[in-house]
């Protein structure tokens, strides 16, 4: 069976859509209660310090925001090397196609490589494509409260600052673990050991593998 749509058909449908829905320019005034006790969420203070950049008019302005690389105009500099695979990507004709959803086994495949060395024990490390490290925290979250319950998980101080949130709203005990010292702007390796050697057997630890954020040690 197939069916047919004109334009009078069409505006046929959307005039029965619109009726049935019996829409008044008074009620389309009055706000949605149901939205009305929802609370404004906090200003992203990162997102802030961007915001107040560039709203600066000093030329002497310096963005120390965001971890990205820019150029002498504070432009962001793509990596040549970023640019070369975005030609090979043109240049391969990839099809797109839907991705499953672990991702793409291949990338996770070389990624795990990377991340852990080509001598690890890979048969023993699982991975899945995510968008973003948030994205990852999240699904990370959620798949340790579930299947591995009632462990805690440390985080470095400082941390991101949304990666308490996420944790905790995934039902996870969120706890700390010492790592920078403010007064040496250094790494605390002996409060990060202390810390972590005291923590119960199981507890799940969030590391920055390299460049932690936002310190950079």
């Amino acid at each position: 069976m197939k069916i047919i749509l004109n334009k009078a058909s069409l505006l046929l449908l959307c005039a029965s859509l619109v009726s049935s829905l019996q829409v008044t320019a008074e009620t389309a005034k009055t706000p949605i209660s149901v939205w009305n006790g929802i609370p404004m969420g906090p200003p992203d203070a990162i997102l802030g310090i961007a915001q107040a950049f560039r709203a600066c008019e000093d030329k002497r302005k310096v963005n120390v925001c965001v971890g990205a690389y820019r150029d002498a105009s504070g432009k962001p500099w793509v990596l040549p090397s970023v640019r070369a695979a975005e030609q090979q990507l043109l240049e391969t004709g990839e099809n797109k196609e839907y991705l499953p959803i672990e991702g793409d086994d291949l990338f996770v495949e070389k990624a795990l490589k990377f991340a852990y060395g080509a001598n690890a024990p890979l048969e023993r490390i699982a991975g899945v494509q995510t968008l973003s490290g948030t994205g990852a925290c999240r699904i990370g979250g959620e798949f340790l409260a579930k299947f591995y319950p009632g462990k805690p998980i440390y985080l470095p101080v400082p941390t991101w600052g949304n990666h308490h949130k996420i944790f905790a709203e995934c039902g996870l005990d969120v706890k700390t673990y010492r790592y920078y010292d403010r007064s040496t702007n250094r790494l605390n390796l002996e409060g990060m050991i202390e810390d972590l050697e005291a923590a119960p057997e199981g507890s799940i630890l969030l590391l920055h593998a390299c460049a932690h954020n936002p310190t950079g040690c």
